[in-house]
């Protein structure tokens, strides 16, 4: 029996499987190179603005009263949640609780203190009154004799005692009054509160979690905002800016659905020009500009939301003689 060859026989087969798989590898694992239809419409405008100069810009939806991230003043675990997002709330009303047992305890102290500040006046007011009784009773005798001058002086030195522990108890009650002041007002601290009317648009905290106060504290916990109108920020690049026909009106588009135009009214231009942020992904797209952001009120029932990125399209200036 003739025996196998691994140079002239296994090697060579060997070396044909590895090509096979080779090439099986690249034709399966290849990427799939062939054009299909965008997933997303380009945005595009139409009506008025199609034939005349135009800028192009890129916006996101927010509240007319811009958003409004709302902290605590006080850190603590969270009591209790009032509000839900979406729902409406006027300026006041409380939106969490902070845990406040540690501050009504405090309450429950000082107003112990207040009592015995009042008790302690009640007293030197009762042995001030004695004190300047024994005194004028023995100012008044007519006889200089009948009461020696040692007499008079230790009457004098009771009633100026007394008149010193009324006013020391008078001044403990006054700490006592000005330290239950600021502890009620801690304790209405640790209840949240709206600063505007308006919608909530998101809550981060939950009952039985810890809030902090401060810069860096974990904050915000309730994002809200005015919602009616709602207002989109556009941005422009600066090269561009130049070009607007400031006061007229865009067409907006949402992100992905370019047959939808809305027409929103022209509110103010910012006048700090800022880096941009908002970005279309475009591969194009250039993010080593500054933008000009212009505001535009979007008119009831746009069907946008908060936070939803829309396409913008702003008439332009012409230029002189065209």
């Amino acid at each position: 029996m003739a025996r196998l060859s691994l140079t002239r026989q296994i090697l060579p087969v060997i070396a044909l499987v590895g090509v096979a798989l080779a090439i099986y590898f690249i034709i399966v694992q290849s990427p799939d190179r062939s054009q299909a239809e965008a997933a997303e419409e380009p945005a595009r405008v139409s009506g008025e603005l199609a034939d005349r100069p135009r800028v192009a810009g890129s916006g996101i939806v927010e509240p007319s009263s811009e958003l409004v991230e709302v902290g605590t003043a006080l850190s603590g675990l969270v009591e209790d949640v009032m509000v839900a997002p979406g729902e409406t709330v006027t300026r006041g009303q409380p939106l969490f609780r902070v845990d406040s047992r540690a501050i009504r305890a405090r309450i429950n102290e000082t107003r112990a203190a207040i009592a015995r500040a009042d008790a302690a006046i009640a007293e030197a007011r009762a042995a001030e009154n004695a004190a300047g009784q024994q005194l004028a009773l023995y100012r008044n005798i007519d006889d200089p004799l009948a009461v020696s001058r040692a007499e008079i002086i230790r009457a004098e030195g009771n009633a100026s005692t007394a008149r010193a522990r009324r006013q020391l108890a008078e001044a403990e009650r006054a700490a006592a009054s000005a330290q239950l002041t600021t502890a009620r007002t801690e304790l209405d601290r640790l209840t949240v509160r709206a600063p505007i009317t308006g919608e909530i648009l998101r809550i981060d905290v939950r009952p039985g979690e810890m809030v902090n106060s401060g810069p860096g504290g974990g904050g915000p916990y309730v994002r809200m905002g005015q919602t009616n109108p709602l207002h989109v920020r556009i941005d422009v690049d600066e090269d561009e800016a130049v070009r607007v026909a400031m006061g007229s009106e865009a067409i907006v588009s949402p992100r992905g659905d370019a047959d939808k135009r809305i027409q929103a009214r022209f509110v103010r231009a910012e006048p700090l020009v800022v880096p941009k942020r908002s970005l279309t992904n475009s591969a194009a797209e250039r993010v080593d500009v500054r933008v000009v952001q212009l505001i535009y009120a979007l008119p009831e029932g746009s069907g946008l939301r908060v936070g939803q990125q829309v396409d913008a399209f702003i008439a332009a200036e012409t230029e002189a003689g065209q």
